[in-house]
């Protein structure tokens, strides 16, 4: 095996079959031993058969799925591992029908496990602190190439009428962050640093004005891209817009589209890639890393799909 990364003939080798997988995250979803997602017992709990559970504090019958993403789904459980593998190996990401015949699945049932995935990938690393730079990135087409019907009305909050806006935020050497903000005024990006970044960090910014506030609770340094300037002694936002490279390649290159509904799941898989399954760390602890998120984020389908749809973006 090699020292950092694993293939998927070596994956296969590891986790063959349902049965394999289900022991597999048996051992990382529960380190002490069977726990009981309800009540957390792990004394009072009997074993029956075909890797199913049973509380006798809380009389809860439960197995490995309950309470997680992969909780009432049809999908085997060695294809969900072989999923989380693609998903958190691949930099930008693999779509629905890509994962649909890696996995003998329908391409409808593929989006609905990458949603689920993308759910477990919405965790809390934590504030960011010390250095972090913070810029804004606009996601979507052109009013140009939609029906007339669906072409938005100029927006003068936002200052542009079809396109979403996105704040991403890196630390120095560290977390990442990306959140979808209904504004990229200067209020609107205050409130999105007080909510990722700790007060009296350092953030470095271009010169554009909605982030005139931000010196009042943070050191507040910038470089002017107007003028040509993208470093100046150490300031840029060279690292964001980095991230923000992979971002466009992901959604127009892989996804080709995403809807505003679900804008911000997309980009916490972004984020989540970044963060735990950077390529620093072995295939395996990213694999595991993910496992670990999966607990507590259940979605159905039916919730997923609810409310209005939203207009299709891609950039």
């Amino acid at each position: 095996m090699s020292r950092s990364t694993i293939s998927t003939f070596q994956l296969f080798q590891m986790i063959p079959d349902a049965e394999a997988a289900r022991k597999y995250l048996e051992t990382r979803l529960w380190p002490k031993g069977v726990t009981c997602p309800k009540c957390a017992a792990t004394e009072r709990v009997g074993t029956r058969n075909g890797g199913f559970y049973r509380c006798h504090a809380c009389k809860l019958d439960f197995t490995v799925r309950t309470g997680t993403i992969f909780e009432r789904s049809h999908v085997p459980l060695h294809k969900w591992l072989y999923s989380m593998y693609l998903l958190v190996t691949s930099r930008k990401g693999i779509s629905s029908m890509q994962l649909a015949k890696e996995i003998g699945i329908t391409q409808k049932s593929a989006w609905f496990v990458l949603q689920r995935l993308r759910e477990a990938c919405a965790t809390d690393s934590g504030m960011l602190s010390g250095i972090v730079q913070m810029d804004e990135i606009y996601i979507g087409g052109k009013d140009g190439n939609k029906h007339a019907k669906k072409r938005a009305k100029f927006d003068q909050a936002m200052g542009l009428a079809t396109k979403i806006p996105v704040v991403g935020m890196r630390e120095k050497n560290g977390k990442t962050k990306l959140s979808p903000v209904i504004s990229t005024g200067a209020r609107a990006l205050e409130q999105t640093a007080f909510q990722f970044i700790e007060k009296g960090s350092t953030i470095h910014t271009d010169e554009w004005a909605g982030y005139s506030r931000l010196h009042k609770n943070y050191k507040h340094e910038k470089v002017n891209h107007s003028i040509g300037e993208y470093m100046r002694n150490g300031v840029s936002t060279n690292a964001v817009e980095s991230l923000f490279a992979v971002l466009r390649r992901g959604l127009h290159g892989v996804y080709h589209k995403a809807s505003q509904k679900h804008i911000k799941r997309y980009v916490d898989e972004f984020a989540f890639r970044l963060n735990e399954g950077n390529v620093k760390r072995h295939s395996i602890e990213r694999l595991d890393s993910f496992i670990g998120a999966v607990a507590g984020k259940q979605i159905t389908y039916k919730k997923l799909t609810a409310g209005k749809q939203g207009e299709a973006i891609c950039q």
